[in-house]
């Protein structure tokens, strides 16, 4: 397993939420290298734009974007899946979610400030 590190707006978004769905989320957001690899399951996801790999992971209603940097996972957003979900209704996109998410300026620009976030 890789080390798991939060930026100070990943974890604000992450203690949103009440603790025992804090602590299911994070009970689930295991990250090895094989997953990153083969990307068994739904859960796992590769979205890359302009040269840049982010990788999304689903547990529950939620999804972590996050990035692999010396073998730390340095979350960028923890978001509801409702956050890009209406946004794909909405626009009606024949793509699947981390298609359409690849293509968005507002979804890299909310992985931007995570980016540019202060990890704790």
């Amino acid at each position: 397993m890789l080390q798991i590190v939060f930026n100070e707006i990943s974890a604000a978004e992450l203690s949103a939420l009440d603790t025992l769905e804090q602590l299911e989320l994070l009970d689930e957001f295991k990250v090895r290298e094989e997953d990153l690899e083969k990307l068994p399951d739904g859960r796992f996801g590769r979205i890359e734009r302009d040269g840049r790999v982010l990788y999304r992971f689903r547990a529950k209603d939620h999804r972590f974007y996050f990035e692999v940097k010396d073998r730390a996972v340095v979350v960028h957003r923890v978001l509801h899946k409702g956050t890009f979900s209406d946004f794909l209704f909405r626009s009606k996109m024949p793509l699947a979610e981390d298609e359409a998410l690849a293509g968005s300026k507002h979804f890299w620009k909310l992985i931007d400030e995570g980016r540019n976030a202060r990890r704790l």
